[in-house]
Formats: C-alpha cells, structure tokens, sequence
C-alpha cells in the first residue's frame, strides 16, 4: 500500500483547478481558422459557472422554504401539493446537479446532491407511513385521503 496520502493529493490538485482560467482550460489553437476560434470562445462562455451557482442557489432556497410548509399535509390535496413540492424540489437538485457536474462546480455539486437526498427524505417522511414501511402518527396517518 502507498504511504501517499490521497486527500491532500486531491485538494492540491482541485486549489490547481480553481486558479485555472477558461482560456486555459479551452486555448485556442494557434493556426485555427476563424470559424475554430469562434468555437472556442462559444466554448468559453458555455463554461461560465454563473449559471450553475444560480441554479444551486434556487434549489436551496426552494429546500429552505419547504421546512416552513404552510398548509395542512395530513390527508388528500395537502398531502399531493407537497409531494409536489418535493418533487420539484428533488428535480430542482438533479437540475443543479447536471449543471454543477458541466461546469466542474464540484462544492456546487455536493450541495446540489444533498439537495436531491434533501428532497427524498421530505418525500419519504410522507409516503413511508401511508404505504405500511413505516408507524403511522397523528401528524402522518395511514390513508391518502381524508375521512
């Protein structure tokens, strides 16, 4: 077994990556055609992670904002509407996530997944004891619907 270790290999290199440009990372050839070029810039601005962060941060405050959900989620439409809800928020994350992943965001990415487990857990915490995995409480009764 190796005595390196790998952690702070991998820190090293992601400080490396951080102080990288775009125009480092995609350079434009020297002898390109002007068509190449325009290519590479396009390129460029693909990568700009603005975007990305963006994305993150809508999905955080949609993730925020479902732990002050204001409606009644015992029983039929309230309990729809926030599983709704938290299926928009879980393909909020995957959103995040693909962007993050594209524009090699990689803190953007782990927040990004944690949103999606964030959204699943939301979801499970409902369905689990309406479907007989998990106790049924007052707050959280075994039917769908209201009776």
């Amino acid at each position: 077994m190796s005595s390196r270790d790998w952690d702070k290999e991998m820190a090293k290199i992601d400080r490396q990556l951080e102080q990288v440009s775009d125009q480092a990372l995609f350079p434009a050839p020297a002898n390109a055609t002007p068509a190449q070029k325009v290519e590479v810039v396009t390129r460029r601005e693909k990568t700009h992670t603005a975007g990305a962060v963006l994305r993150l941060l809508l999905a955080i405050a949609l993730g925020v904002a479902m732990m002050f959900w204001p409606y009644e989620t015992r029983c039929g439409f309230g309990v729809a509407a926030y599983l709704g809800a938290t299926a928009v928020l879980t393909g909020a994350g995957v959103w995040s996530a693909f962007w993050s992943w594209r524009h090699r965001t990689a803190r953007a990415h782990v927040l990004s997944l944690l949103i999606i487990l964030w959204g699943i857990v939301l979801a499970a915490q409902e369905i689990l004891p309406r479907t007989g995995y998990a106790r049924p409480t007052l707050e959280r009764p075994a039917g769908w619907l209201c009776a």
